[in-house]
């Protein structure tokens, strides 16, 4: 399966204390690097993140933001301590009869008192579970993102080495009219110089050009990188660094190409190489 290093997911839950809102995104990177924004209520979760992450995901720069929105206090329900208040005003009771002239003791100061209204308490354990279960789920959906998105480049690459497989075929055909074609430019050359060469010698320059121009090991070697790719494409695990390390094989093998070529159409078929391969190793960037 190809997955790719570049996604995004948003999942959101409401919890009794408030709402959950992750976001999960990723780019293109060497090794697994997690790195985790949390509210100060959830801030402990972070180790328990990277064990997640890490059990999910094998490379890529990960970023994952939690946000939490508690509830409104208009919303919330409160819980009068009676026990509190009774023990208020007896003890309002107490001074007024100490002190007659003292204002008597108003409701509102009593609300206002502090404990006398309690809201519910934030659950951190659950919470916290709640907050790891939707993270779970999230990377569900990364997942599934890495997934569509490594197929497509899976696809994009196919289509490449398909076309490079093409090329390799063309300039195998080409070849011995390549050889031709320079023994009737030396016999042309010969003729405008009006110089005889010996047969035996003019094989031995078209032995030696075929030896110096010879690409059949290269067409050999791009074609066994070309079904090695195909190989790692449809295997599974972390499959980025073999492709890349392929990509560089078959831009080594495409340079030496251009190098001993000495027809137009081997440089052309060269450079078309170059530019599949440099197109493939740019999608193989975000493989992971």
């Amino acid at each position: 399966m190809t997955y790719s290093m570049t996604a995004f997911a948003r999942c959101d839950a409401d919890t009794e204390w408030g709402s959950l809102a992750w976001e999960v995104r990723s780019v293109n990177h060497r090794y697994l690097e997690v790195n985790s924004r949390l509210p100060d209520e959830l801030r402990s979760l972070e180790p328990k993140i990277r064990k997640l992450v890490n059990e999910r995901l094998a490379r890529g720069k990960v970023d994952c933001n939690l946000r939490f929105q508690s509830k409104d206090l208009t919303n919330s329900e409160f819980e009068l301590n009676e026990a509190l208040v009774e023990s208020i005003v007896n003890i309002a009771g107490k001074v007024r009869q100490a002190t007659p002239d003292v204002s008597p003791l108003r409701t509102v100061d009593v609300l206002r008192w502090p404990g006398v209204l309690k809201t519910s308490e934030v659950d951190a354990d659950a919470l916290a579970k709640a907050a790891l279960d939707l993270l779970s789920q999230s990377l569900d959906e990364f997942l599934e993102t890495r997934q569509r998105e490594g197929e497509r480049m899976r696809d994009i690459i196919e289509q490449r080495l398909d076309a490079a497989v093409t090329i390799v075929s063309g300039l195998r055909e080409t070849l011995p009219d390549v050889r031709q074609n320079f023994r009737q430019r030396l016999e042309e050359r010969l003729a405008e110089l009006k110089q005889e060469l010996d047969p035996a010698r003019l094989e031995q320059e078209i032995v030696l050009f075929a030896q110096k121009t010879d690409v059949e090991e290269e067409l050999d070697r791009l074609q066994t990188h070309v079904d090695e790719a195909r190989r790692v494409l449809g295997g599974t695990g972390q499959i980025g660094r073999r492709l890349d390390f392929l990509m560089q094989e078959l831009n080594r093998e495409a340079n030496t190409l251009a190098a001993k070529s000495a027809d137009i159409s081997v440089t052309n078929g060269a450079i078309e190489l170059k530019v599949l391969i440099e197109q493939m190793r740019e999608q193989v960037q975000n493989i992971e």
